[in-house]
């Protein structure tokens, strides 16, 4: 990532242009530019070889404005404050767009779990949890995974905050294990709904599922997911990637074979996998491919100022959060290259990272198919009214989102008012 690039400055852009169009003031959206709540911690923990060894973790709140903070817990090398900020950010305004009762929070931890054993990333779990403890709960902020971590990593979480408390406390993070309270569906969540955008794009375009071109950069869950769903709807994904690089093959890659693949041993990566026909790129050559659906699921900031004008891609379906700088919308605005926001097609994740909530403050349990019905609803009607709401404006897709959104907040911050 870029040393000048500054993710959160994308958040400010988006949120004052949208802002301007609704006729809101500065003085309307001022707090919207300041995290409410910013917790560093230091996390030493005791490694495999006998050694102390601190880490860096923080713990950011953007806005409780319409309910508890929510967003992911990332394990990566490059977590860093404005990052972590951003991501807050974007989730405060994916929760809006999606219309579900949460604001926005994020955390991360600056580590590379691909080289560190599990019983390492088990006590970096348990001594960020207990660090952050004081600000977390399930009517306060509740954690969820995101890259690096996951179902096992959010069970140590929620077992870890209820030895603090002295009892079970199934709500304070969501996307655990099934076991512990976990959502059935959860875990394809996120992919699922990018699968609906896709389905939902695709028909306001007249485009037929059936054959169309998909590149798909990053093959971590959301990826994978997205890849299965696509594949299995009769897409044709004929480029993927992970951090070791990327497949393509013009016929289509097997995705079935690639995910077992995958799946066999965590650290498995693309660049050991064999298929006839393949043809290896790198991740910079797939978001240049000549495809119909882009869609980039990996990190921030992948399509920027030195790319934009190679996209070929006529749709791009943002899977990650922020993979696309502000600078470069501009750029594919011009080449009628239609975006579809990350707070809007990734948000599938917090959904049901919802339902899951709901489920453990009710305790009650749903059906996989109750799960997934509910996410498609929410999905549908959310794209809907983007859709629409940019129609009306002569707006982008991302713009449409954050009118919806940064109306929601703001009028929830006006009905509150400043206290004291």
């Amino acid at each position: 990532m870029s040393k000048t690039y500054n993710p959160y400055d994308n958040v400010l852009k988006v949120v004052s242009e949208a802002a301007g169009i609704l006729g809101y003031s500065d003085s309307d959206i001022e707090a919207l530019k300041y995290p409410e709540r910013e917790l560093k911690v230091a996390i030493p923990v005791r490694m495999d070889d006998g050694s102390t060894k601190v880490f860096e973790g923080y713990r950011i709140q953007h806005s409780t404005s319409r309910g508890p903070a929510k967003g992911g817990i990332r394990f990566h090398p490059d977590v860093n404050p404005d990052e972590v900020r951003a991501l807050a950010a974007w989730m405060t305004f994916k929760c809006a767009v999606v219309n579900i009762p949460y604001g926005g929070g994020k955390g991360g931890v600056v580590c590379d779990p691909g080289k560190l054993s599990e019983d390492e990333i088990r006590a970096i779990t348990r001594r960020f949890t207990a660090a952050i403890a004081p600000l977390i709960g399930p009517e306060q902020d509740i954690p969820a995974p995101d890259v690096g971590t996951n179902a096992a990593v959010m069970g140590w979480m929620m077992d870890t905050y209820s030895m603090l408390k002295g009892h079970c406390v199934h709500g304070v993070v969501t996307g655990k294990p099934i076991e512990l309270g976990g959502a059935l569906g959860r875990s394809e969540a996120t992919g699922r709904g990018v699968m609906f955008t896709v389905k939902n794009v695709l028909k306001k375009k007249g485009i037929p599922a059936q054959g169309t071109i998909v590149a798909i950069q990053g093959m971590g869950n959301v990826g994978s997911v997205t890849a299965k769903l696509l594949y299995q709807g009769g897409l044709k994904v004929v480029a993927v990637s992970d951090v070791s690089g990327g497949l393509y093959k013009k016929e289509g890659l097997c995705i079935p074979q690639i995910l077992e693949y995958l799946s066999k041993d965590r650290k498995n990566l693309l660049s050991g996998y064999q298929e006839e026909g393949i043809t290896r790129i790198s991740n910079a050559e797939l978001l240049e491919l000549d495809v119909k659906l882009l869609i980039p699921a990996a990190l921030e900031n992948q399509i920027n100022l030195s790319n934009a004008k190679k996209i070929k891609a006529d749709i791009i379906i943002e899977a990650a959060n922020g993979p696309t700088a502000s600078e470069a919308d501009d750029i594919l605005k011009k080449k009628n290259i239609m975006v579809v926001p990350d707070i809007l097609s990734n948000a599938g994740g917090v959904v049901v990272s919802y339902f899951e909530w709901v489920q453990n403050i009710q305790s009650v349990n749903w059906t996989e198919e109750t799960v997934n019905e509910k996410l498609k609803d929410i999905m549908d009607s959310a794209f809907d009214a983007v859709w629409n709401i940019a129609e009306s404006n002569n707006a982008t897709l991302r713009t449409g989102a954050y009118l919806i959104a940064v109306k929601r907040v703001v009028d929830a911050k006006k009905a509150r008012a400043i206290w004291p």
